[in-house]
């Protein structure tokens, strides 16, 4: 399933901090931020139970991230 997320990660650089820690927890799975999105998106293809695990790994982080509703 994919999920949209609202995110506070606005550049490249974070993104690529982020990297590492995505990959590992997502392992094999689909994921892409959009920066030129005003929301500064994030789509992944997962599971609902990974889907609240990247919340909080990117709130840990310091970033906001909150699924964005149909």
């Amino acid at each position: 399933m994919i999920y949209v997320f609202k995110t506070s990660v606005r550049t490249k650089k974070a993104v690529q901090q982020l990297k590492p820690y995505l990959n590992k927890l997502l392992q094999q799975l689909n994921w892409n931020f959009d920066l030129e999105d005003c929301d500064k998106i994030l789509r992944l293809d997962t599971s609902p139970e990974l889907s609240a695990s990247v919340i909080q790994l990117l709130q840990d982080k310091g970033f906001d991230c909150r699924e964005l509703e149909d």
